[in-house]
């Protein structure tokens, strides 16, 4: 089993950016699955830790992706919004979170 670095709860808070709250997600909800929107320099296993540190719960899978930007027409001009990492938090059974609570 590899050892991983343990990372502080200030790169905990820079690794997890936002909840993500769609129809689709809060339907994972029921099934001891969250999302949110993370860096995009992270892991896995970091992103592991900093749900550890952040909600005290017990991690039990991660699934990343990542969604690229869509073409966009501002004032015409064309661009890409930004490139987004999103993470998809599996829980042991009996650990929640809080879907309400905020990430300041």
């Amino acid at each position: 089993m590899k050892k991983f670095k343990t990372i502080s709860n200030e790169r905990s808070l820079n690794i997890i950016k936002s909840p993500i709250m769609t129809e689709k997600s809060t339907n994972l909800n029921q099934f001891n699955k969250y999302s949110f929107f993370v860096s995009k320099d992270c892991n896995a296993q970091e992103i592991k830790q900093a749900i550890e540190n952040i909600f005290k719960v017990k991690v039990l899978r991660i699934n990343t992706l990542i969604s690229r930007g869509k073409l966009k027409s501002f004032k015409g001009s064309m661009g890409y919004k930004k490139d987004q990492k999103k993470a998809i938090v599996t829980l042991v059974e009996g650990n929640t979170i809080d879907s309400s609570l905020e990430i300041k």
